[in-house]
């Protein structure tokens, strides 16, 4: 296998990365800054709800895989032999032709991600991984095309939260909002909870949670957000505060009187924006923080 290096403005880099998967056969393409590790370096994207700073870096390295050398320098030649490629100012340049050394491409992504621990008796292991012999509790889940594997600090904060109310949990509704890949209506079953539901807008997530439900032998019930109905002695929701700002009224709405709303995603600047937008409703608090993120709950007031 063989790795070709260029460089592309950042007008071209649409264009090269296009014709490289498209027209050259490249197995795979990755783009990053020119700049990175050095003072030059610029941030992509923005906070969470915020706009990113550029739509792209100025100048970028991209690096395509092919087969074979000669794939790889015909790929080169063709590149740079189009017109729009060697407009001054703009131009594409190769940097490197490198061979790339043959690895278990499968093994490596998977050393990279180990088990998750939560609490020293429930963890978040990947189905190539032994659970720790003292874990009681297991979510078995493997990276996959939804948010929530466990490794970002909001859905282990809300993990926390729910085993450290797990003792409540048994027999009572369950609402995840926002569920991708069902690990907190997971985590909610693993304690009891039933009956479970999880909802997401994303087609991608209802279908992964549902498969990641039966793999870990509990029962979910996954689909649109239409799908929630009535009142929920819990209420998650790990997604951002903006759409959790627009979400509040519907959100509560599901909240059972003197149920629990359980709110992540939020940046620790963003927590009294948070407390207004539910303040008709009911009294936010910070249950938790971890690296910047925090853990925003409340309990709904009970019927008069």
């Amino acid at each position: 296998m063989h790795e070709l290096v260029l460089q592309a403005s950042e007008a071209l880099v649409e264009s090269v990365s296009d014709a490289l998967m498209d027209e050259l056969d490249a197995l795979s393409v990755s783009i990053e800054d020119s700049n990175a590790d050095t003072p030059a370096e610029h941030a992509l994207f923005g906070e969470p709800g915020m706009p990113a700073p550029s739509a792209g870096w100025q100048r970028s390295t991209l690096k395509a895989l092919f087969e074979t050398e000669e794939a790889a320098s015909a790929a080169a030649t063709l590149l740079l032999a189009q017109e729009w490629a060697r407009q001054p100012g703009e131009e594409v340049s190769v940097t490197a032709l490198n061979e790339v050394a043959e690895q278990d491409w499968v093994r490596l992504t998977q050393s990279q991600f180990d088990p998750v621990e939560i609490t020293p008796e429930f963890w978040i292991v990947p189905t190539w991984h032994e659970p720790p012999a003292q874990a009681l509790r297991v979510i078995r889940l493997d990276p996959g095309m939804a948010f929530g594997t466990g490794t970002h600090p909001t859905t282990r904060m809300c993990l926390g939260w729910i085993a450290r109310h797990g003792g409540a949990l048994a027999g009572a509704r369950v609402l995840d909002y926002g569920c991708g890949s069902g690990i907190l209506a997971i985590g909610s079953a693993l304690f009891g909870a039933r009956p479970v539901d999880a909802v997401d807008v994303d087609p991608a997530a209802i279908t992964t949670t549902t498969q990641n439900a039966a793999a870990n032998d509990v029962v979910v019930r996954a689909g649109a957000p239409d799908m929630a109905s009535g009142h929920y002695p819990l209420v998650l929701a790990n997604i951002l505060a903006t759409p959790l700002k627009m979400l509040a009224p519907l959100l509560c709405g599901h909240v059972a009187p003197g149920g629990h709303l359980v709110l992540a995603g939020i940046l620790e600047r963003q927590a009294d924006e948070l407390r207004v937008a539910y303040a008709p409703w009911l009294e936010l608090e910070v249950s938790d923080a971890c690296d910047g993120w925090i853990l925003m709950t409340g309990v709904k007031p009970a019927a008069a």
